[in-house]
């Protein structure tokens, strides 16, 4: 019998995962990317010689590869050279005017942790703390196995799956509320809300709209956050080889120009240089939206809803190769303007950049025992709204941005001044320009309101032959969440009756990361 013949459009985190491990399974895998190296979204960019992290920055949720390369008989730590962050994020307020701001490590070890929130808030504040992390934990163990892990349900499945304790969990938080109310019951200083307020934002929402449940994110970092040696993107190039050495074809600049579907399944995927692939199977590993756009064709539309859900977040990162002086950074950095609520009523409301921009600032060079000297790399990012299809965006207005956002490190203490060569600047119609149809959404769609977790495309589509890996379907946004998609498209594909008489089972992740 002839292999299954499996084309890969994108080589993002979701596609890298599923054609690892469909080449494993024996399958014929073909990638095909338009970029010129993998990793999608957990990109690179050259600045003045040295490459720097300019997508995701932060290892979260080892679990999820460990289990992966054990399922293609290899161990993370025979692949990629990783080490635990003490601190997993140094936070910094601007001062008022008035006086000195002040900072707060949030540190992985829980004794220190309680003991450094003390220092900074209080003891009350610290048990407080205490309290959050508790009920954190149990929203992470209610919706780890029964949505996290799962395939793409509904309401009722997912009240079915989660028992009467993950119910229990649940109905005391309130899953109406919002994180940011939510978060007011458990915090009484105001910096230590907007701290853990910003989780929000990983994907790619605003505290305010978004479902109390994703408070699960401090459980997520509390687990444990790495350092990956040669960066983030180590890890896409390290699945590359392992997906190659199994036998894996990579296609880069290659874009796709059509998903080709005869007699309403998948046929073939045709590339905007003519040549046409063969396929029995495709896993689309793009944003959702470029299918609804019809961007690859009429008849694949109908393999997401046809209504466009709220567009998440999108940025402004300035990938930065310089020196810097005045404060000691360390690897993950967020800077916090007094006011929260602006920069979300701007980006969501007003659909402008924010005014008063929180800032994220990743030193690539630190959290190691050697402190850089001279030019260091930096990714610094801030949010805004996904109108990079739109000319709602002026020049002006992105320069005003800039200004505010180096002017709030300069009032916490960050000196630096790049010259042109040394700064690589990326807005919301750059990331729409590589991520068609989405304005430069980075997240897929916004997590606002309890629905949106089911609003997300599953890995099944009404397309036969048409499966979905990536960010901007279920599970969601994040490395090891569109790792997970592309494990559920693995499963997907392999569910085919044609392929089950063959093919041996294909390995599932399963277990929790909880100690």
């Amino acid at each position: 019998m002839n292999a299954h013949r499996v084309v890969v459009v994108g080589a993002g985190m979701g596609g890298l995962v599923a054609a690892l491990q469909l080449a494993h399974q024996g399958l014929d895998v073909t990638v095909v990317e338009a970029a010129a190296t993998p990793g999608g979204k957990l990109r690179q960019v050259m600045v003045d010689g040295q490459p720097i992290d300019s997508g995701p920055t932060v290892f979260t949720m080892r679990w999820v590869f460990d289990q992966l390369l054990a399922s293609v008989g290899t161990r993370l730590e025979n692949e990629l050279r990783i080490q635990p962050l003490p601190v997993l994020a140094r936070h910094w307020w601007a001062g008022d005017g008035q006086g000195e701001g002040s900072q707060l490590d949030l540190l992985a070890d829980p004794a220190q942790a309680f003991d450094a929130v003390a220092r900074f808030a209080g003891p009350d504040e610290a048990r407080r703390f205490q309290a959050f992390c508790a009920e954190a934990r149990r929203v992470y163990q209610a919706l780890e196995a029964p949505y996290i892990q799962r395939a793409s349900t509904g309401p009722l499945a997912l009240t079915m799956n989660l028992g009467l304790r993950g119910l229990a969990t649940l109905s005391a938080l309130g899953p109406l509320r919002s994180l940011w109310h939510t978060l007011g019951r458990h915090f009484h200083d105001p910096r230590m809300r907007q701290l853990f307020a910003r989780y929000a934002t990983y994907t790619g929402s605003s505290p305010w709209q978004a479902p109390a449940t994703l408070m699960l994110i401090a459980q997520v970092e509390l687990d444990g956050v790495w350092s990956v040696d040669g960066g983030m993107h180590a890890l896409a190039r390290c699945l590359e080889r392992l997906a190659r050495e199994r036998g894996a074809t990579f296609r880069y600049q290659s874009p796709c120009e059509q998903i080709e579907l005869r007699r309403g399944r998948v046929a073939a995927v045709r590339l905007t240089s003519g040549e046409t692939l063969t396929a029995d199977s495709v896993v689309f590993n793009g944003d959702a939206a470029a299918l609804r756009a019809g961007l690859l064709g009429k008849g694949p539309r109908r393999a997401v809803q046809r209504k466009a859900p709220p567009r998440s977040l999108s940025a402004i990162t300035w990938s930065i190769n310089a020196p810097t002086s005045g404060l000691a950074l360390d690897r993950h950095n967020v800077f916090f303007q007094r006011n929260y609520a602006n920069e979300f009523d701007d980006i969501f409301r007003a659909g402008r950049l924010p005014r008063q921009p929180t800032v994220y600032v990743c030193a690539q060079d630190r959290g190691i025992p050697d402190v850089p000297t001279g030019a260091e790399r930096l990714l610094c990012l801030v949010n805004a709204p996904a109108a990079g299809d739109c000319d709602s965006i002026s020049p002006e207005a992105i320069e005003q941005c800039e200004n505010n956002t180096w002017a709030l490190l300069r009032r916490c203490g960050l000196n630096m001044q790049p010259t042109q060569r040394q700064v690589v600047r990326t807005t919301p119609t750059d990331f729409h320009h590589l991520f068609p149809a989405t304005g430069g959404a980075l997240y897929g769609q916004a997590s606002h309101g309890w629905t949106s977790a089911f609003a997300r495309s599953g890995a099944r589509t009404p397309v036969p032959g048409l499966y979905l890996a990536g960010g901007s379907v279920h599970p969601g946004p994040g490395v090891p969440m569109a790792a997970l998609s592309g494990l559920r498209a693995v499963e997907a594909v392999m569910a085919n009756p044609a392929l089950t008489r063959w093919c041996p089972p294909v390995a599932t992740s399963g277990g929790t990361s909880t100690p």
